[in-house]
């Protein structure tokens, strides 16, 4: 029996259209664990979708490298002084996110995942493993 906590799309898009979150101009996903909330969010809130390619974690969930790595030079160019939702599916230790951020230092951003740390979870309730509807 897994340990793990199964959530569907529809739970996971009714809990998206009930967030308050302050206004953006851009959506940023950390790819690939951000591309799908990050392109629910995007789609929802009628905004642009940029990508971050950045990786720390195998498939399994344990660490790949010893920090997390920006793998593809793509940081999304925006007018200075944007405001950036950054998604990611889950923060564990917030390196992750600290990275992106620092890649879009020029720009407000205001953080958001699905579970763990950032300034905006949307399952904060959730400590277990989840199995994302979109994993394979």
């Amino acid at each position: 029996m897994s340990d793990k906590v199964t959530l569907d799309f529809v739970t996971i898009s009714q809990a998206l259209k009930n967030v308050q979150l302050p206004p953006v101009d851009c959506v940023v996903g950390i790819a690939e664990g951000g591309i799908v909330p990050a392109a629910l969010l995007a789609h929802q809130l009628a905004l642009p979708l940029q990508l971050l390619w950045i990786n720390y974690r195998a498939p399994d969930n344990s660490p790949r490298r010893s920090a997390p790595e920006l793998l593809v030079e793509n940081v999304p160019l925006l007018p200075d002084g944007a405001r950036i939702l950054l998604v990611d599916d889950v923060s564990v230790s917030g390196q992750t996110l600290s990275l992106a951020r620092s890649l879009l230092k020029q720009y407000e951003v205001v953080t958001f995942t699905l579970k763990g740390q950032a300034d905006f979870v949307l399952f904060p309730e959730i400590a277990a493993c989840v199995n994302w509807p979109w994993k394979a």
